[in-house]
């Protein structure tokens, strides 16, 4: 079985890409990275101007223009195809209350775009503001609740698109 790799490129274009594809390209490293590539006729300048080898995402330059890339191995795609999540945090579509408490700030709406880790509401709870962070990168659906809320556990607080 050939191995093939997804692109997915400025999240518009998805290309399968398999060994022979990627043999068959001309590619000539011109600086430490920047390329010169030769593929059906056509050269293309390429330099890569960030790369997240973890996430496997990449910023490119492509003769003057740049495109944001995430390439998926064979392994990612088999993950996928078994419906196996890397990380099952990253997943999270809505937040619930993790224990009976009061509201005393929210620091987003709806529409707003947060990054994992960014920090959502503050819900006291045995006299402790504890402080309820994002599990992931994305966009706020809905805020299910308002500052002064009496909430209970388990309660939806806030759903993510």
């Amino acid at each position: 079985m050939e191995k093939s790799y997804r692109v997915k490129v400025d999240e518009s274009f998805d290309f399968q890409l398999s060994e022979k594809d990627i043999s068959s390209l001309d590619v000539y490293l011109t600086s430490d990275l920047s390329f010169h590539v030769l593929q059906s006729d056509h050269s293309h300048h390429v330099q890569i101007i960030k790369a997240d080898f973890n996430d496997r995402k990449y910023l490119v330059k492509v003769n003057g223009n740049e495109y944001e890339s995430t390439i998926h191995t064979p392994l990612d795609e088999l993950i996928d195809k078994m419906g196996f999540a890397v990380n099952g945090s990253k997943n999270v579509d809505s937040i619930e209350a993790p224990m009976p408490g009061l509201i005393l700030d929210i620091m987003v709406e709806e529409g707003h775009e947060v990054k994992e880790d960014d920090q959502l509401l503050i819900l006291e709870a045995m006299k402790m503001e504890n402080i309820i962070t994002s599990p992931r990168n994305g966009t706020i659906k809905k805020v299910t609740v308002k500052q002064g809320d009496a909430v209970d556990k388990k309660q939806l607080l806030i759903q993510f698109q």
